[in-house]
């Protein structure tokens, strides 16, 4: 048993605050910067260098509105009637189903505007997504916010700032998968060549599998046994599931047998 008494701001200037959440947006921005300008000199993407930071700003003003929209379904009673509350981001919440919609949009118009292959794109900026999610769930543990269920094994934790049961540290198991999946993202990209797109729906179909499983160690409100969150990453691994086996059928081939 460990009792979580971890501070969740790094430094204080004034009334302004530097908090470990805060700092995982902007490792973020600059992770997507390195990657997608690392295969932009090896020539493994088709953008300038002017293009990448035009959409690492897309993405990040996608991530955030679809992120605060998302909340929403969460908590209806907070921004559905008070859609005010959506504008105050320093109090809090961000969905990833909402962040993923939304940084989807965003490439989507900013590949249309640009002329660029939208699948490329998404390839490219799947592995820089994944290793700030993961690094996101690490930053909610400090936060001790998003607690699991209440469990008495070996390594539960006491969120004091929520009750005093001891509960899985959900958050860390999400941070552990997915970076799990960002080396088979990277052995991937690092790998062969592959069909556009290919990166992006594994992407997409390992972390809705990720977050089915771990998030029935997560304490959350049940609905015909889903949590929202599991049932939107059904949706995310049915539609991947299908697009794989229609699509991709022959890159799994590849990957496996030779």
């Amino acid at each position: 048993m460990w009792i979580h008494n971890l501070n969740p701001t790094l430094l204080t200037f004034g009334p302004l605050e530097i908090r470990w959440y805060g700092l995982v947006y902007v490792l973020g921005f600059f992770l997507a910067l390195y990657w997608l300008n690392f295969l932009r000199k090896r020539n493994s993407l088709a953008i300038s260098a002017e293009e990448v930071w035009d959409l690492v700003f897309y993405v990040m003003v996608g991530v955030l509105i679809g992120a605060r929209l998302f909340m929403i379904f969460w908590q209806p009673q907070e921004f559905l009637f008070k859609p005010w509350n959506l504008l105050k981001i320093w109090q809090g919440g961000m969905s990833f189903h909402g962040g993923f919609v939304g940084s989807i949009v965003a490439v989507w118009f900013f590949c249309k505007k640009k002329k660029l292959s939208f699948l490329e794109i998404a390839d490219a900026l799947s592995l820089p997504a994944i290793f700030a999610l993961a690094l996101g769930r690490i930053a909610n543990f400090v936060n001790g916010e998003l607690v699991g269920r209440i469990w008495q094994g070996q390594w539960c934790v006491v969120f004091l700032d929520y009750d005093t049961n001891c509960r899985h540290p959900s958050t860390l198991y999400a941070a552990g998968y997915r970076f799990l999946i960002f080396g088979w993202l990277l052995f991937l990209s690092l790998k062969k060549e592959f069909k556009p797109g290919f990166i992006f729906w594994n992407f997409v179909l390992l972390e809705g599998i990720g977050r089915i499983i771990v998030d029935f160690y997560r304490q959350d409100i049940l609905y015909a046994g889903f949590s929202l969150g599991q049932w939107f990453s059904a949706i995310m691994v049915a539609a991947a599931l299908w697009i794989v086996v229609q699509n991709y059928s022959q890159e799994w081939k590849r990957l496996l047998f030779r």
